[in-house]
């Protein structure tokens, strides 16, 4: 499997009128190339995908592919139905894209028979690799351990899942226990348990884009030195939760984004909020407290 490892979403970068700012979001590129990770997700939740038009997504993946070179991208793609899924997913495996990172559909909110379906329709119609998200916060959609084993056995274009139903960790254990290295499972919730998931046998992440130099370093610490990744983790567990509130999430990582220079503004997108001043004086606080490198203060990791 090429994807494992450090896999931030990427932000997006809005000017004052709201449109989509490229030059901001090449800063934010260069800035994660120069801390080295291992992927790049773009159009995922962190990312305001779902605030995004065609020609808009379309022009972002065109500038990081312009720099990432050879890196691995996944792109969240998906629908309503299996249809508008797989055409989705041609769009973004055309651009460039390596893994499509894909949801159930939620609208109408499937059973296991129907997520089998939808999941056959896309992985005949397509020859990209295949990340299931398995996000139910998100789509209301629960996949059970049972019918993701029956996936992944099923298809063989299926090769990663990104666990988000909490307990992750209990979820990772079954699924680990069900599948061993057949698939490659991945964290997500910005990183919040990333500590314990490691222990349960995760092979990368994908949090928000904020922080690479922390998530480097518990991932380079772990598993020769589990106690140093484990003291790392839980030094900046107060940063990662602060950025995982629903609703709030996406404008705190811009919030930092904005404070480093690298955003011109920390605009959102409707349904996103805005962060109100006791939040960010509380970030601030937060951020003051710790050695970040997108704040221009010296890592401690150096």
């Amino acid at each position: 499997m090429m994807l494992k490892g450090n896999v931030p979403i990427l932000a997006t970068a809005f000017d004052l009128q709201g449109n989509v700012d490229l030059e901001s979001i090449r800063k934010l590129v260069h800035f994660l190339l120069e801390q080295g990770i291992d992927g790049l997700a773009l159009f995922g939740n962190a990312s305001e995908g779902y605030a995004l038009t065609g020609q808009e997504k379309a022009a972002i993946f065109r500038a990081v592919k312009e720099i990432s070179g050879s890196l691995p991208l996944v792109a969240a793609a998906g629908g309503a139905s299996s249809r508008v899924a797989i055409e989705d997913i041609r769009q973004i495996s055309a651009w460039g894209a390596n893994v499509a990172m894909v949801n159930p559909p939620s609208v109408v909110k499937p059973g296991p028979d129907e997520i089998y379906r939808f999941f056959d329709d896309i992985s005949v119609a397509c020859d990209i690799d295949i990340m299931i998200q398995d996000a139910p916060l998100m789509t209301g959609v629960n996949m059970p351990v049972p019918t993701l084993v029956k996936l992944c056995q099923a298809f063989d274009n299926i090769k990663y899942i990104k666990v988000e139903q909490p307990p992750t960790t209990l979820k990772i254990t079954q699924l680990k226990q069900a599948l061993g290295d057949s698939i490659g499972l991945f964290g997500g919730l910005n990183g919040g348990f990333l500590f314990e998931e490691l222990s349960r046998g995760i092979i990368g992440t994908m949090p928000a884009c904020e922080f690479p130099d922390v998530i480097n370093a518990v991932l380079s610490a772990w598993p020769e030195d589990s106690e140093k990744a484990r003291s790392l983790f839980y030094r900046y567990l107060p940063f990662l939760r602060y950025g995982v509130q629903p609703g709030l999430g996406v404008a705190i990582h811009k919030e930092v984004l904005h404070q480093a220079g690298i955003f011109a503004t920390a605009v959102v997108r409707m349904p996103a909020k805005t962060l109100d001043d006791v939040t960010r004086r509380e970030l601030r606080g937060i951020t003051d407290a710790l050695p970040l490198a997108i704040l221009g203060r010296k890592s401690e990791f150096a």
